[in-house]
């Protein structure tokens, strides 16, 4: 692992109380909701990650306790690393926005709004990004409902086809 990424993991661990982990080589913190913008705020300003790749979520569902694990990928050019940061939250808690700390962080937040109805508190402009503003559920919630559509293969195209709407001539 890098060094300055083992520097900033080992001190935002100990500084934020979080908890350290891996993946496949990868480190990881994982921490509360309240912390992600003092966290944050230390990345860009100390720590030189300079980038918010992206942030998205994971839903763990039937599981509630906690339901979500949003995910912050922050990346540093200048020492050419990143670092994943897992903020866990139960089916209807509310995340801080960090719109303040990184700029690009506006649309990401909608979206995970947006797919799958996480509330982001401060945010200036929480809607719809995606689907339809009239659109109701978040199409990226394990427990939402599936559409279905039977794939046509060539031994059933006939039947499919039968039961298809097609336009009127």
């Amino acid at each position: 692992m890098n060094e300055h990424l083992e520097h900033t993991v080992s001190a935002l661990a100990e500084e934020m109380g979080a908890e350290r982990g891996a993946f496949r080589g990868d480190p990881r913190l994982v921490l509360p909701a309240e912390k992600i913008r003092s966290l944050a705020t230390a990345l860009r300003d100390r720590y030189n990650f300079e980038y918010l790749s992206n942030i998205t979520a994971v839903d763990y569902w039937p599981q509630l306790a906690p339901r979500f694990h949003v995910v912050y990928q922050f990346s540093s050019f200048q020492h050419n690393c990143r670092l994943e940061v897992r903020v866990p939250l139960d089916a209807d808690a509310a995340l801080p926005s960090i719109i303040e700390i990184y700029r690009n962080a506006n649309w990401p937040e909608r979206e995970l709004y947006d797919m799958f109805g996480i509330q982001v508190q401060d945010h200036p402009d929480l809607r719809r990004i995606l689907m339809p503003h009239d659109w109701e559920g978040h199409p990226l919630r394990k427990d939402y409902p599936l559409g279905y559509e039977e794939v046509q293969f060539s031994f059933n195209k006939d039947e499919i086809m039968r039961r298809k709407p097609h336009p009127q001539d």
